[in-house]
Order: C-alpha cells, then structure tokens, then sequence
C-alpha cells in the first residue's frame, strides 16, 4: 500500500461517493465547485471528490465533510445550462483529507493511497464467495443486466471489483462510506460479503411481498368478474346493481324509526323509487342522500326537562355572575312546565353588548335545563336557503341549517342559540330573515317545512334563544316573535366578582398556577378593571389576567421563587402605565360648562359640553364630531331659548348677532344620540346668561322645541359614569322613573336623583 501526499482541487458531492473504479456523471452548479474544475482541468485533470453528510448544507466544512474521498480523472466536462456543467469522471484511488482550504476555490491537502494485493487462500475464496453472492443479487434485481454482470466480474483487479460491487448497489451513503474508509482489504471484503447477504434477504422478501400481491390483485380482478355476473343474473331477476342490500338496510332502520305517518311514508316512497332506477345514475345518489337525511333526523327523540328548580338555579348561579333576568326567566318557564305540559317554549332574544356573556349563558341554561344544545351561527348569512334548505330539483341542494340542528343535536326539543341574529343581510338570494319568521312563530313552526326535506319538522318543542348586539338592526316582524331580554354591560364591581370567581380561576388552571403561587388582592383587580379594560363585557379582562399569569410564571422561574404578590407597580411593570384614565368633576362652576350622560357600547362615560357665545351673525357651529341625531337636539335646545327669552333674560335677537358655538371633546370620537338635549340647552343658557353651572352635578334627557324633557336609554352605564366621575346629583327624566326602580341599590346608593319633566324644571337645579 503506497501512500503520498497532494495538493488538489476538491468538490464536495450531496448523497454521492464514489468509488476507484467507477465511471460516474454529477451535474455542478456552485460557484466555488466550479472553479474546482476549472483548476483541475488547467492542471492534470484531477480532481478529489468527497461527500458531505448533510446534503442541505451549501458552503460545508471539513467538520462536515467525511474524511475519505476518492481522486478521480475528469473525462468529460459540458455545459447543461448557464452556471451548471455536467462532469464525467472516473475514480482513481481513495485519499484521506488532511486539511482544506476554502478560498478562492476549495483545495485539499491528501494522502492518496495506492492499494495493491497480495492474493492468499483465504482470499481468494472471499472474492469467489463474493462474485457468486453478487449474480445472486443481480438475479433478483432487475435494474443490473447481464452486461453489467459480464463488465463488473470481468475486471481484474480484484479490489477495483469490490469497490464497483458495492458501488452498483442502492445502499445509504453511510454504509458506502464505511465501504470507501475501510483500509484493510480483508474487513472490506467480509464487509461487502455482509452487505450482498443483506440485500439478497431484503431482495427475497421483495419478491414474495410482490407474488402476494399480485394473487390478491388476481384475487381481486376475478372477484369483479364474479360481482359483474352477479348483476346481469340479478338484473334478470329484477334486483338491479344490488341495490337490495342498501334497501334492506333502510326498510330495518324504517321500521325502528318513530316518525309520525306521513314522513315514514314518504320515506317508503324514496326507497320504491331507489330500487327501479340503476345506480350508475345521478338521480340514485341524490335519492340516497335524501333518505340517509331523512332518516338522520330525530324523529320522536326528546330529552326530559330538569324539575328540580333548586338545581338548574344552582347550575345558573355556579356558572354565570349577574344576569339575573335571563336567570329568573328561566326558572319561571321550568316551574310553569312542572306545573302544566302545555306551557309554550319560550323565544328569547337576548340583547347586550359584546362579551357580556349572551351565548355563554345560553350554553348554561340548556345544561341547567337538561337539554341538548346546538349553535347556529347567523352572521353574515344573505341566502334564504340557508334557512330553509335548497329544493332537491338543484344540483347539490342541502337541508338548511335549522333540520342540521336538530340531526346535530340529536332530539326534536334542543335548545338551539340563534347567533348573531342582527347581523343577517338579505340580497339578490332573499332575505334569510323573512325565512326565520316561521322558525320563531310558535303558533307556525309545528309544521316548518323546508325545501330540502319536503316533510313538516316540529319545531313546537325546540326552545330558541337569539343573541343579537343591536336590536334596530332586527327586522320589526322578527323582533315581534321573540321575547326581549336586556343584558346590559357590567358594573365595575360586577367584573370584580366575575374576574375573582370565574376569570382568574380558569387563568390560572390553563397556566398551571394556584392562588398560592399567583397573589392579587380585590383592589389590584379593581385597579386593572378602571386602568387596563374599558369594555361593557369581560373579554379584554380575561385576556390582562391572562397576561398577569404568564409574566407572574416567568417570573416564578426566572427568579427561582414560588409565589409573586401582585401590588400596583408590579402592575405597571406588567401590564405597562395604566391606558385609561376617567375625568373628574370641574373643582369650581363654570360659565358655559356642563356635565352630560352618555351610552357607549363599552359602557357609560361622561361628556362635558363646552359652549363660546361671540359677537357675529347668528351662527351655530358644532363640533366634536356630533351625528346627526346630536345637531337636530343643538338645533332644538336653540329654538326652545329662543321661545323663552324674555323668562331667562336672554336679549330676544341673540340669534341675530351673536354665534353660539358648542363642541363636546375628543374630537376624533363619534358621538350621536339625544341624550344630551337639556345638557346642550344648559350649556347655551348658561354662556348667554353668564350663569355658572354647579360642579357636583350631570344630565341626561332628550329635549323638545317646546322644552319638554322626553325619556333615554343606558340609565345604569350612565350613573355608574357619573359616580365614577364623583359626581352625586343626577338630572334624569321624569319618565325614567320606573327604569331607576329596576337598577341595583349599591348603583343608586349615594346618588341624589332629580326627576324633571320639562326644561325650565332643569333650569332651577343647575345653577350655582
């Protein structure tokens, strides 16, 4: 064995090796590879090619490279495209890197090895052994000819005949490796020995895998044959394309089915019909579809209604804080129900902002209740088919999605939720809620027929709950079926008990924490309630805690303690400073500066209305971006002063020569709603009589031309706004009266309610 040491032009090669020996063509594309060639070519044409051990790998290392390579003679190199060449070369002898170098092409310092044999006994019956293991495998694989045989076998030197061996058979890179490094030629051959017996088993449990395959795919070809017989004797005997073992199927599951006359009818005809058409047909699939349907709906099936008051009260009450008229209503329609069968299933809509809990709550009831529960979701919806179905006349018509309710929930008397109700748009396909009327119509549903099912489907026992967010956006004839339930946004003491009981402990579960590990006292959650959410529900709420459990298990970890109080600046640090702020009360009364209520749908909030008088024509200019319902309230408070001028000592042509501008702030906010009718008239009379407004006072009412203070919305929102603010005496309409009744006495306690009918009865409170 004769070893020297080279300095030679390298390529490194992706799931390759080659083999003194072997003739082999690569195609190369990089640009250092190239320029490998190129060197090699102006010097003795070769080259040493090496394999890396990650193919994905583009620039690899010596670290990355195996460690023997072969040197092989270029015979041929040609251009493939540009930037790629295809090279021909035959390999000469291994080498061994020594080290490489990397710029400006890669270059290796080698010690090739030039391997000669000495032939004993022993070996000559390895390379025998070899040669006969090696027409074994040929024998069994197709891809190496008797040429190939003929050419390796013919080769006389004996270790260029085991490289070219094992060279010719697929194997993983790695085990070539081994092949190529292994440096005593007696290993190597025991190794290609082990490689050959290897292959030649894997080979031989091919080929029986194949001959089993093939009798079952000979199997499988006469029992169609067998199959297609059977049809033509069973189309003579009338029983076309084997259909009765479907229609047996269907008659068993008819027979069991408790539907009323006319639909088990119905689906006897479907089946007659199935059996006289061929099932190469499109009309067959169709009419399976219709009775595998109709069969799927829950003919007969319905659950037992809870009796026990105490423990649907008990459910409500554990999985739901507040809500109480959706809560009473129900306990209302469960004791009617024990009392007598033939109470109606009420239709509720419950209306409330989002996050309030609408759906969740209705998930509640059905499980208070003992009933199946189903969601349909309504938003977006514009095709009345979605409703009522599509009729089977139409190429892939469906039921509408009231019949897969009820397959869904698996009873004729679910609880079905009605989501999104307000958010249906009708077009071009009709109108989705035209075709609910009938849905939520207790006097009509008994007999809903939708277009896909052709059957009345009794909907009498169903129990519907909408939700919607906006109730001006249900069309009045809907509205009308349904029984309206308000949930308004909570009170900020109201998420406290939500976030302390419900919130942070399903937080902290998904967290893995405890309240051992994570420590936060009522005021910190009311800090974050006022500072960090701003919503009439809890969504956002539960997202900040979320936030507070994954910055307290960092912490646990990082600092390698087991539990984390949460105080006010761990808060900040947290959660960032506080994103919302509420303003105060005005410390001394102003001239032209009022206090109004307001309703948003995160809640109430108060809005103090500024007012300029100046010398001018006449003008009215508004600002703050006030909606159109706000200008025609501006418009009427200045129409009402004008009537009253000489009451209020106002100079009578004050709209001649002076401008009265009115501007709400935050400017970039859109505010709308007449709400703020008499605090706009305040706010004029006030700057035109130079009269300052008391501080500790705020106002909501709608007002007339004829100074009339007319009834508004929101009150709860709007005096939790006003508390907030510090705000104690409240000016309200009088027709308001018996909304204050049903608000909660910790809202109303501390509070000084003024009920006023009219203008000039605001008039006698406000000034200081």
């Amino acid at each position: 064995m004769n070893k020297q040491i080279k300095h030679i032009p390298m390529l490194a090669l992706r799931g390759i090796t080659v083999f003194p020996g072997m003739m082999m063509h690569f195609d190369v594309g990089r640009p250092k590879s190239l320029r490998a060639i190129e060197e090699a070519m102006a010097q003795d044409e070769m080259l040493l090619v090496v394999t890396q051990k990650d193919i994905d790998v583009d620039e690899p290392t010596q670290e990355e490279l195996y460690e023997m390579g072969t040197i092989v003679h270029i015979k041929q190199v040609s251009n493939v495209k540009d930037s790629h060449v295809k090279v021909l070369v035959k390999g000469e002898m291994r080498a061994k890197i020594l080290s490489i170098e990397d710029e400006p092409f890669m270059c290796a310092e080698v010690e090739s090895i030039q391997e000669e044999l000495s032939i004993d006994e022993e070996q000559e019956a390895m390379i025998r052994t070899i040669g006969e293991l090696f027409e074994k495998y040929a024998a069994l694989n197709p891809r190496v000819t008797e040429e190939m045989i003929h050419g390796i076998l013919s080769i006389k030197n004996m270790i260029e005949v085991i490289d070219v061996i094992i060279a010719s058979i697929t194997l993983e890179v790695e085990k070539k490796q081994e092949i190529l490094g292994c440096m005593d030629i007696k290993q190597r051959m025991y190794l290609a020995m082990t490689i050959l017996n290897t292959e030649i088993e894997i080979l031989t449990l091919q080929k029986g895998i194949y001959a089993k395959v093939k009798r079952s795919i000979d199997k499988s070809q006469k029992e169609y044959f067998l199959r297609e017989q059977i049809k033509v004797l069973q189309e003579e005997l009338g029983d076309k394309d084997g259909v009765m073992e479907d229609v047996a199927l269907y008659e068993k599951k008819l027979s069991i089915l408790e539907a009323p006359i006319e639909i088990k009818n119905k689906i006897q005809r479907e089946i007659k019909k199935l059996t006289k058409i061929s099932s190469s047909s499109p009309e067959s699939g169709t009419i399976r579809t219709y009775i595998d349907t109709l069969l799927d709906v829950p003919w007969g099936v319905k659950t037992s209604d809870n009796s026990d008051l105490k423990e649907a009260n008990r459910i409500l009450e554990k999985e739901h804080y507040a809500l109480t008229k959706i809560k009473e209503r129900v306990i209302e329609y469960l004791a009617i129900k024990k009392i007598s069968n033939d109470v109606e299933t009420p239709i509720l809509c419950l209306v409330g902002p989002p996050g309030v809990g609408k759906t969740s709550i209705a998930q509640s009831i059905a499980h208070a209740i003992g009933r199946n529960y189903v969601r349909i979701s309504l938003g977006g919806i514009r095709d009345e088919s979605e409703i009522r179905g599509h009729r089977r006349t139409y190429v892939g018509a469906i039921p509408g999605r009231v019949v897969y309710a009820m397959t869904q929930a698996k009873s004729m008397n679910p609880l079905i939720v009605l989501d999104e109700i307000d958010k249906m748009m009708g077009d071009f396909r009709g109108d989705p809620a035209a075709a609910l009327l009938e849905v939520l119509d207790g006097n009509q549903n008994s007999n809903f027929r939708d277009n896909y099912l052709e059957v009345p489907l009794d909907l009498s026992s169903s129990m519907f709950i909408a939700t919607a967010n906006n109730l001006s956006a249900i069309p009045k004839p809907l509205l009308d079926r349904m029984e309206i339930i308000e949930i308004s946004s909570y009170t900020e003491v109201e998420k406290r008990h939500i976030s302390k009981k419900y919130l942070l402990a399903k937080q902290l579960k998904k967290h893995g924490l405890t309240t051992k590990n994570l420590k936060i006292s009522d005021s910190q959650l009311q800090y974050i309630i006022g500072h960090y959410t701003k919503e009439a529900g809890v969504r956002n709420l539960e997202r900040v805690l979320a936030k507070v459990c994954r910055r307290t298990a960092r912490e646990m970890i990082e600092q390698g303690v087991e539990s984390v109080r949460i105080t006010e600046p761990k808060l900040n640090e947290y959660l960032g400073m506080p994103r919302y702020s509420y303003e105060k009360k005005n410390e001394e009364p102003e001239i032209g500066v009022v206090r109004g209520l307001a309703w948003t749908s995160v809640g109430g909030e108060t809005l103090s209305i500024e007012v300029n008088i100046m010398k001018g024509k006449g003008q009215l200019d508004l600002t703050g971006q006030m909606g159109d319902v706000m200008k025609e309230s501006a418009k009427a408070a200045v129409s009402y002063i004008r009537s009253k001028t000489s009451s209020l000592g106002i100079k009578e042509d004050f709209y001649k020569n002076t401008d009265i501008h009115i501007h709400i702030p935050e400017g970039a906010v859109p505010k709308d709603g007449p709400s703020a009718g008499i605090t706009m008239a305040t706010a004029i009379i006030s700057a035109l009589t130079e009269k300052a407004v008391k501080t500790d006072i705020a106002m909501t009412g709608e007002i007339t031309i004829r100074g009339r203070v007319l009834p508004i919305g929101g009150l709860k929102e709007k005096l939790l706004a006003a508390k907030r603010a510090g705000i104690n005496t409240i000016i309200v309409p009088k027709q308001n009266q018996k909304t204050i009744s049903e608000i909660e006495k910790s809202i109303l306690e501390g509070l000084n309610i003024t009920y006023v009918a009219t203008m000039d009865e605001v008039l006698q409170y406000v000034f200081a």
